[in-house]
């Protein structure tokens, strides 16, 4: 399985990335917090570890550490905007349940 991005969210991206002027991709990752146990973590990429995976989706590189990545392979990332929110949404096959604002989730 892999990290795929929607056409929203890859083109939110490179937006992002370009108005930063550096970075070579997205972090994606998960940490222990949150109403339902765990909570994406987005932040720009500047420096590949060597744990990392790296996924390439619509020309954006999408990188995870291998803790995350067993809890959320195979997750579409969009980009969305309702009223005055927008903001990154999460669709993982691996979360059993989510929280109501959809920030954290348990597998």
């Amino acid at each position: 399985m892999a990290i795929q991005l929607t056409d929203v969210a890859a083109t939110r991206v490179q937006e992002f990335l370009k108005g930063r002027g550096k970075g070579i991709g997205l972090r994606l990752g998960v940490k222990t917090t949150g109403c339902s146990g765990m909570a994406y973590v987005i932040e720009f990429v500047d420096e590949i570890q060597d744990d990392d995976s790296v996924f390439e989706s619509k020309g954006v590189k999408v990188v995870v550490d291998a803790k995350s990545l067993i809890f959320i392979d195979g997750t579409e990332v969009d980009f969305a905007k309702e009223g005055l929110n927008e903001g990154f949404q999460f669709r993982n096959p691996n979360a059993k349940d989510e929280c109501g604002c959809g920030e954290s989730f348990t597998v």
